[in-house]
């Protein structure tokens, strides 16, 4: 075991070192060589030796460089070294994080992991909260306890009696509101064509102003960090009106609640403190491993409804039980690698992380304006759309840029139009990265798109 673990920890240190100069997304001989993966089950034991071997030899050319310096698609984070260092003896581990009684250390860094995340998101002290797979779970955990919340003000058991019959949940979301809540929606059984979606304005700002009239169980749902241009919802005008007329509201914050962490970033999170659920993902911002999400709720006695169960094997402690705050049972123990990133950055670490990503971003829309081209959004997180000209000019733009393998952005939609979106979201980013990515930007751009004459 000591050898084989060796030799990984060997291979998995020079794929992150090479990181630096290898392509951003792998060549397409190196997916291709993934088919000598595929072959009938083994008849018999092959040595771990030459198992890892062939992981790392074929697969490892064959991943996408996400965990380097120039990968700026998605929301992606890298893994900070103490968050990866964690992962690593965590899995040394194997904890069931359950139960406390299947891993008292796991379920005791989950603890102290909520009470910082509490005081970094600036959210009330008695907010309960579990640690799940990503946003889309995250959502989950939060709508299944607002689920609970409303249809019990009306009168109705929906954990015993489920929907059938149970009177119907309002639910409103803003035009622009990510797949990943609406997700979370139809597997809930609330739907996702039954919502009634608010305009926003053009930087996909819900406008408070046009909610629609409240009445009966109703579940607000704002953003904080929309996933294209980083705007954040009116929190504090939609969580007054809301609660108002007897709402719960719900903040998806995937990754603009972490803007709370940065002093000259907090003030767009204004208001965000006062829903009464929030969802985000530590893989994102924080720069842990994948997976982990993050459900934050208010009052914990409406999560526990929603999640809890029983039976006679279990063991309950007079403690904080994290399967009593999550759908699963059985998973792993996340809270490890957030404590571990959280420990390792500080405040002013995490603070730092957050502002000069977001600094990097600036400098992307800075140099491409500069040079012409249009920025379709005003650049307040770390978020930047840009266009090259008409759609078919920018998708060849992209697809030349991802094609060159300096660095790597995705494509989206905005308001009807074809951008490129840049998204700064890794510690290990330098300057000299941004630099360079933008050099490469602007080369493949001038070779495909002519400059407008009227930049943004």
């Amino acid at each position: 075991m000591r050898e084989l673990l060796n030799i990984a920890a060997a291979r998995a240190c020079q794929y992150l070192e090479d990181l630096g100069e290898r392509r951003v997304a792998p060549a397409a001989e190196a997916i291709e060589r993934l088919k000598s993966l595929d072959v009938p089950l083994p008849a018999e034991p092959t040595d771990p030796l030459k198992v890892l071997a062939l992981l790392d030899d074929i697969g490892s050319p064959a991943s996408v460089a996400s965990a380097g310096r120039r990968y700026f698609g998605f929301v992606t984070g890298g893994t900070l070294p103490a968050a990866l260092a964690a992962n690593w003896l965590a899995g040394a581990w194997d904890q069931c994080a359950g139960l406390v009684t299947l891993s008292p250390v796991a379920a005791y860094l989950e603890e102290i992991a909520l009470q910082w995340l509490r005081d970094i998101f600036g959210l009330p002290a008695e907010t309960g909260g579990g640690f799940v797979t990503g946003a889309t779970m995250a959502n989950f955990t939060c709508l299944a306890a607002a689920r609970h919340a409303v249809l019990a003000q009306a009168g109705w058991d929906v954990e015993s009696q489920g929907l059938f019959g149970a009177p119907p949940i309002t639910v409103v979301v803003g035009e622009h509101v990510h797949v990943s809540l609406l997700k979370a929606l139809w597997l809930l059984g609330l739907g996702r064509e039954r919502v009634i979606r608010v305009p926003a304005n053009d930087q996909g700002r819900m406008r408070a102003e046009l909610l629609p009239r409240i009445s009966g169980p109703t579940i607000v749902c704002i953003q904080a960090g929309e996933v294209n241009t980083g705007g954040f919802d009116p929190a504090a005008e939609i969580c007054a009106i809301g609660h108002r007329h007897g709402a719960w509201v719900h903040v998806d914050g995937a990754f603009g609640l972490w803007a709370a962490a940065a002093p000259a970033r907090a003030h767009l999170t204004a208001g965000v403190s006062e829903a009464d659920s929030w969802a985000t993902d530590a893989h994102k911002w924080l720069n842990v491993p994948y997976d982990s999400g993050i459900a934050l709720v208010r009052d914990v006695r409406h999560l526990n409804a929603a999640m809890s169960t029983d039976a006679a094997y279990l063991v309950h402690l007079e403690k904080r039980e994290p399967n009593l705050h999550v759908p699963e049972m059985s998973r792993r123990a996340r809270g490890v690698e957030i404590w571990a990133a959280l420990a390792s950055l500080g405040r002013s670490g995490l603070a730092n992380l957050i502002e000069r990503t977001c600094r990097y971003a600036a400098r992307f829309a800075e140099g491409l304006s500069a040079a012409g081209y249009s920025l379709l959004n005003d650049v307040v997180l770390n978020q930047v759309l840009v266009s090259f000209g008409d759609d078919e000019t920018t998708h060849r733009v992209i697809a030349g840029i991802q094609a060159d393998g300096t660095c790597w952005c995705g494509g989206t939609v905005w308001r009807g139009r074809a951008a490129m979106r840049i998204s700064v979201s890794s510690w290990a980013t330098t300057e000299e990265d941004v630099e360079r990515s933008l050099a490469a930007m602007l080369r493949v751009a001038a070779t495909h798109a002519p400059k407008s004459t009227s930049p943004r």
